[in-house]
C-alpha cells in the first residue's frame, strides 16, 4: 500500500499549518510550520520546515531546517518590535495592524518545479527559484534563481548550471512535472536509468 495519498497530504507530528493549501502526494516534516502557502503535488518538506507566504510548485524537495519567506520587521518606523503589529497581544484597547500582515502576506516567494532546497537555506520573500533550480545548505537566497542553476553562499551567488542551457529548456518544455501520475509510473525506469539527453531523446523533449 502506498505511503502518500492523492487526497490527503502526509503530516507528521507536531506540525503547526495555517490557511496552506496541498496539492497531490504531499508529505511535511515533524514539527513544520506552514502559513499562508501553496504546496505544489509530489512536494515535501522534512523536518522543521518554516513555510510562510509562499507558492511551492510541483517535486519540490525541501530539507530539514528550510526557511521560505522569512518575513521582515519594518525598518522605516521608530522600532523595530511586533507590539507595532500584534498590538492585541499587548493592550485590551489596541488592534492588530491588518494592513502589516495583509501587505507581508502578498510578499511571496516562489518555488518551481522540480527544485532541491538544501539543510537550513533561506529563501527571502519576493524571490522566485527557478524549475530545476538547487539551492546549496546553508544558503541565503535575497534575488531571483534563474532555472537549472546551482546556488550557494550568503547571499547566495550561482556556482555553476546543474544542466546546459539548451537541456533546461527542452526539460521545462516537456515539463514531464504536469504528467498523470499512471504515466510517472510509466516513465519510472526510464527516470532511474537515462541521462537527460537520452531522456529527452526518448520523450522527445
Amino acid at each position: 500500500m502506498p505511503r502518500l495519498s492523492e487526497d490527503t497530504p502526509f503530516i507528521h507530528p507536531g506540525c503547526d499549518i495555517t490557511e496552506t493549501r496541498f496539492g497531490r502526494y504531499v508529505e511535511i516534516g515533524q514539527g513544520s510550520r506552514l502559513a499562508h502557502s501553496e504546496i505544489g503535488d509530489y512536494s515535501y518538506c522534512d523536518r522543521f520546515a518554516d513555510i510562510a507566504n509562499a507558492t511551492v510548485g510541483k517535486f519540490s524537495n525541501i530539507a530539514s531546517y528550510v526557511r521560505i519567506g522569512a518575513t521582515d520587521h519594518p525598518l522605516d518606523r521608530a522600532a523595530l518590535h511586533h507590539f507595532m503589529y500584534r498590538s492585541e497581544d499587548l493592550w485590551d484597547d489596541a488592534e492588530n495592524d491588518a494592513a502589516f500582515f495583509a501587505r507581508r502576506r502578498a510578499r511571496r516567494a516562489v518555488i518551481g518545479h522540480d527544485t532541491w532546497l538544501g539543510h537550513a537555506a533561506m529563501i527571502k520573500p519576493e524571490v522566485t527559484v527557478g524549475h530545476g533550480a538547487v539551492v546549496a545548505a546553508g544558503a541565503v537566497v535575497t534575488r531571483d534563481v534563474p532555472p537549472y542553476v546551482i546556488v550557494a553562499g550568503t547571499p547566495a551567488r550561482i556556482l555553476r548550471p546543474r544542466l546546459a542551457e539548451p537541456l533546461a529548456e527542452r526539460l521545462i518544455a516537456l515539463a514531464w512535472w504536469d504528467w498523470p501520475h499512471t504515466a510517472l509510473r510509466t516513465a519510472l525506469e526510464d527516470f532511474r536509468a537515462l541521462d537527460v539527453p537520452a531522456f529527452l531523446e526518448k520523450y522527445r523533449g
